[in-house]
């Protein structure tokens, strides 16, 4: 049996992986395990504050992996979250990632949200950031 590669495949893998890079480089650390786990914990968070046609809205934009990643776990039935608050925000990260505490999860989220601003149209990061508590706007916004 021959094994053939499929590349809208190869260039996904190879997008997530820009991706992850991109964030490692963001965090200051070529720990690419930690960029996956921080990349993660924030695109869960960040989909469980947005409405569902925001959160498929945002996916859309999402290379297959990522995508996956974003949807992994997802109950559109709870969302968007009812504690919308900037320090419940923080502490998910900071557990879903295995960070420190909402000061690392802090700087983790600005860099994700630098990393995912960068790879999305400038209309939706204005259209996600617009439907977010202000709190969370206010650290996420890198424009």
């Amino acid at each position: 049996m021959s094994t053939t590669r499929l590349a809208i495949l190869d260039r996904s893998v190879e997008k997530a992986h820009i991706w992850i890079n991109d964030l490692a480089e963001e965090l200051g650390t070529e720990d690419v395990h930690e960029a996956y786990r921080v990349l993660r914990a924030f695109l869960h968070a960040l989909r469980d504050h947005l409405s569902v046609d925001e959160a498929a809205q945002l996916a859309a934009q999402l290379p297959i992996f990522v995508r996956g990643v974003f949807y992994e776990g997802w109950d559109p039935s709870s969302t968007p979250e009812r504690a919308r608050d900037l320090g419940s925000f923080l502490t998910r990260i900071a557990g879903e990632a295995r960070l420190g505490g909402e000061t690392q999860a802090s700087f983790a989220s600005t860099a994700a949200s630098r990393v995912l601003q960068r790879h999305i149209s400038e209309g939706e990061g204005l259209s996600v950031l617009r439907v977010l508590p202000q709190p969370l706007r206010e650290l996420l916004e890198t424009r």
